[in-house]
């Protein structure tokens, strides 16, 4: 199984990069994988009948008992076969339904491909986290399918609107979850099943776990969000929201039910929030005219009707639930289908401009027909066979006496009624040929469309005449229940009470169609039954309003009001904490070294001196100064490696502070009132203080030895480096350095996001010699005719993008210097990012090196120069440098070990001396690229793209005249440079 979601994760990550070469053709590769996984899935039907189940253990946090755990018994078996069988069959469908020219088809296959994935891991997940972990994931990879269209408002609150309901309800899931493992003293959903808990903790931890179950299976009052959910491609709506997703909350409660169906409230809570379900559901469905809508009010309501069988509690009921969700599964993918057929045959949904479809698509009208007909319950299908082991169920448990199995069976019978209702009027108002209405034009026909829902058609047959076959696959999950059960599927058992049941059942179904329009003025004249989606957006309007009022209150007055109120909070608790805390040390030395007091005035000195210049630039440097004094620190207490890092960060961080700056005046706004200068030295004044305490009390608190102390010897004997500091970064806490350029890549992305309009691609084109020489000469000083030959010298560069630089602006210094240097700066990173391990250096210090050339070489020869110094994307450089640091933590679970174990090679290299090579190696080899992407990303930036704004801006305001008020103005590179050359 965890091969099985491996090859999942992998090829949904090569999805979008297949979806440029076979264009829909990717539908059919990526519906092999879960084809084989349905009949891999299948063939393990024998072994689960023999034993019980299938387990497989990987361990993951063996101190917090969790692990990646999977168990696949009879539920999740036939959960398994909906998800993957349903799911190869959608993807196929998708290869017809989509059009090549259709926007973010990569992204939506691999989305798709990657959903089907996670319901597998879901439904087979044995360990309560790993399993609220797929369920989360279902509901992030969900949004962003709903939302698939992003041009579209309607797409865009549809999938705002199911994230924040399915998150909520998700979130309480968790706390019921964690207050349940931790009373059952175990992870394990089997385990926990099995213990079959009691008492009030346990009442409070399964009610919760139920309000995730609820709001994942749109049960009232959260059914609300998936007709919205409509606004998605039908190929979701077939698959999420009718054979997938929301049977989420169906299989949580159905693998709880053994254990805790007794549970006080269980009943209460999901038969009367189910048959309320079923009806409100099946009676908003008789007043919809979009087709998808009718059957998405009709998945909510069928939704509530598998919620009270599932949550009923008896071996026959959950005989009966495994039925009704197999058959549901089918019938309605089979539906949802065919209206995103008729959607793209006939250009409508709506069932009130379509007449004569049964006629002229005879073969999908029959397709429809037999799915509407199991949906209804008619023999011989599969649905007939799962309603009437549904009454049957209900039937034994009401004449025994139970309250609840009166209930039920009223409730649902009643909804079943309806459901026939609506079933027809969607096969009529889909299909019929109505009176004085021209026969709906046919766009375009596609027959291999048809293979998906065909398939399903045949599965409601072949299901229902067979279903006593089933009964030795699944009877397995029924005897898990307290209790005897006596049901058992089969298409006929003869003449009794449920076949009766069905009977009038149909009868008055077809009665409502018969009087739908009556139904229709009593719909109109009775107030909504339930109106939760009003109730969601009073509270989001709530919400805003509250946090705007919110923002207002605490964040005025700007940056300078905002670092006010954080610091007076930390002087306040953490001040006042300081005082009355006993941890005071009992001595303090107030300097090591005489060094030390020299750096500590120096760097105090431009503290004082940043905050009372009113130059910016001034200030930037002489923050610099507080930070090269750091660099001292380290240098005099023995921490090259940390001096080297510190000294490289500074110098670019000063950098990255001067590209800011050019784009702000020079002097930085005064303040003129005295009060506010009083009350920031105030506030400056008390953090330093609380600061210096902290530090006091920190080193005066410890207790025990430093664990420090041995870190040499673990960094020699573990991680096989002398280096203690990069041995440290990538193999003893190589955990937080990958969150740490995780992060890097996050900030790169936001700076480049703020800066770069259409995308962060740098577009602009390597500079040819030749046309560098070109410009050269176009800028260089008309030729002076008192000096001989000057017309035939030709201004030489030592950069290839100097020449793009105005003569007046450019430095032959400079240029000489970086073109000597950068080379060598580029060897010498790499030396350090490979001789880290047992040396000054790694990959972090290689990387600002590395960047800072870059830095230099841009400085030289402007953007044209960066351009060719590293001819490559910063988005790929940070995406492979991040790549390959997770690759490698991963990389080791393929070799059965825990994550982010390391081997070794260790060898002795001429002139480079004893280096031990391992897989931290190429960890820091990723580290090493997503600090130059990070710098790359900041220079193209801050620095490129500011540049070729400024420079846009101003050859512009000199050329308005040159075009009307209506002509857009060029912005190309070419164009700039163009003019420059007829200025000059």
């Amino acid at each position: 199984m965890a091969t099985i979601l491996t090859i999942f994760l992998v090829l949904s990550v090569a999805t979008p990069f297949l979806t440029r070469v076979l264009s829909t053709r990717v539908f059919y590769v990526i519906a092999l994988v879960p084809a084989g996984t349905f009949v891999w899935t299948l063939l393990q039907g024998n072994t689960i009948r023999e034993h019980g189940a299938i387990t497989e253990f990987i361990p993951w946090v063996p101190q917090l008992d969790l692990a990646l755990s999977f168990r696949m018994d009879t539920l999740a078996w036939l959960l398994a076969l909906v998800v993957s069988g349903v799911g190869a069959l959608v993807l196929i469908y998708c290869a017809r339904y989509f059009s090549p020219r259709e926007p973010g088809l990569g992204r939506f296959a691999a989305l798709l491909f990657a959903f089907a994935g996670t319901m597998f891991g879901l439904v087979t997940a044995d360990d309560a986290i790993l399993m609220f972990m797929f369920w989360e994931i279902t509901s992030v990879l969900s949004y962003l399918l709903i939302g698939h269209y992003t041009g579209k408002k309607e797409s865009r609150g549809a999938a705002l609107q199911a994230l924040l309901v399915t998150t909520f309800g998700g979130l309480v899931m968790l706390v019921g979850v964690i207050m349940i493992s931790v009373q059952a003293g175990t992870t394990s959903l089997s385990g926990i099943v099995a213990a079959a808990l009691t008492g009030p903790a346990t009442t409070v931890a399964i009610l919760l776990i139920l309000v995730g179950a609820l709001s994942k299976s749109a049960i009232v009052p959260f059914h609300f969000w998936l007709p919205a959910a409509m606004a998605a491609p039908t190929p979701v709506s077939a698959y999420l929201h009718a054979a997938a997703m929301v049977k989420a909350g169906i299989y949580l409660v159905a693998r709880l039910a053994p254990g805790y169906s007794d549970t006080p409230g269980w009943k209460t809570v999901l038969i009367g929030l189910g048959v309320w379900t079923m009806l409100v559901g099946a009676w908003r469905s008789l007043r919809q005219y979009d087709l998808k809508l009718v059957l998405a009010y009709g998945t909510v309501s069928q939704l509530g009707f598998l919620m009270v069988v599932v949550g009923f509690g008896t071996p026959d009921a959950a005989l009966a639930g495994i039925a009704l969700l197999l058959a549901h599964a089918v019938y309605k993918a089979t539906l949802f289908l065919s209206v995103g057929i008729i959607d793209h045959t006939a250009g409508t949904r709506d069932w009130r401009q379509l007449s004569g479809l049964g006629r002229r698509m005879p073969g999908l009208a029959v397709i429809a027909g037999i799915a509407i007909a199991s949906m209804a319950g008619l023999p011989p299908l599969f649905g007939f066979v799962a309603k009437e082991a549904v009454f049957g169920a209900f039937f034994d448990a009401a004449l025994h006496g139970d309250v609840f199995g009166w209930i039920a069976l009223i409730g649902t019978a009643l909804g079943s009624a309806m459901t026939v209702a609506y079933s027809v009027r969607f096969f009529w108002g889909a299909f019929a040929t109505r009176r004085g209405q021209k026969a709906t034009k046919l766009h375009h026909r596609d027959r291999g469309i048809l293979v998906a829902p065909a398939i399903l058609s045949l599965a409601s047959i072949g299901l229902g005449i067979f279903a006593t076959a089933l009964n030795p696959w699944v009877e397995a999950y029924p005897r898990s229940f307290p209790g005897e059960g006596h049901a058992h599927l089969a298409l006929w058992h003869g003449f009794e009470p449920a076949l009766g049941l069905s009977a009038v059942v149909i009868l008055i179904g077809c009665l409502i169609f018969w009087q739908r329009a009556r139904v229709a003025r009593l719909q109109e004249a009775l107030p909504p039954l339930v109106d939760s989606s009003r109730g969601y957006w009073t509270v989001t309007r709530v919400v805003d309003r509250v946090s705007a009022k919110v923002t207002i209150f605490g964040q005025r007055g700007g940056l300078p009001q905002y670092l006010s109120t954080i610091l007076v909070v930390f002087v306040l608790t953490l001040g006042t904490l300081a005082v009355i805390g006993r941890s005071w040390p009992e001595e303090v030395r107030l300097f090591d070294y005489p060094q030390q007091v020299v750096i500590a005035v120096v760097m105090a000195l431009a503290t004082l001196g940043a905050a009372w210049t009113r130059k910016r630039m001034a200030a930037v440097l002489l923050v610099g100064v507080t930070g090269f004094g750091m660099v001292a620190l380290f240098a005099f207490h023995g921490a090259p490696d940390l001096a080297l890092t510190q000294a490289l960060v500074e110098t670019i961080t000063i950098i990255a502070f001067v590209l800011v700056l050019r784009r702000l005046p020079g002097k930085s706004q005064k303040l003129v009132n005295r009060v506010h200068r009083v009350r920031r030295a105030i506030i400056a004044i008390g953090t330093g203080a609380v600061m210096g305490a902290i530090a006091l009390i920190a080193l005066g608190a410890r207790g025990e030895p430093t664990i420090a102390l041995k870190l040499p010897q673990l960094a020699f004997e573990e991680g096989h480096g002398r280096n203690v500091v990069n041995v440290a970064l990538v193999d003893i806490r190589a955990w937080d350095t990958m969150g740490e350029i995780s992060v890097l890549v996050v900030f790169a992305t936001g700076i480049a996001s703020l800066l770069f309009v259409s995308g962060r691609a740098d577009l602009l084109p390597r500079v040819a010699r030749r046309v560098v020489g070109a410009r050269a000469r176009r800028m260089a000083p008309l030729p002076d005719p008192d000096v001989p030959n000057t017309h035939l010298e030709e201004r030489q560069s030592w950069l290839v993008g100097g020449g793009s630089i105005a003569s007046a602006n450019r430095s032959i210094l400079l240029e000489v210097l970086v073109r000597l240097m950068f080379h060598p700066a580029i060897v010498v990173s790499i030396f350090l990012l490979f001789v880290g391990h047992n040396s000054p250096g790694g990959g972090f210090a290689g990387g600002l090196l590395a960047g800072l050339a870059l830095v230099f070489r841009y400085l030289a020869g402007g953007r044209h120069e960066l351009r060719e110094a590293i001819p490559i994307d910063a988005g790929k450089l940070l995406g492979l440098g991040l790549f390959l640091a997770v690759g490698t933590a991963i990389g080791s679970l393929f070799f059965g070990a825990e994550i982010l174990t390391t081997a070794y090679l260790s060898t002795d290299i001429p002139v480079l001396g004893h280096i031990s090579i391992g897989t931290s190696t190429i960890f820091d080899i990723g580290v090493y690229l997503v600090v130059v992407g990070l710098v790359l990303d900041i220079l193209r930036s801050l620095g490129a793209e500011v540049d070729r704004q400024q420079d846009l801006a101003n050859i512009a305001d000199e050329s308005t005249d040159e075009f009307s008020p209506g002509q857009q103005q060029p912005n190309d590179d070419a164009w700039i440079s163009s003019r420059r050359g007829e200025k000059k």
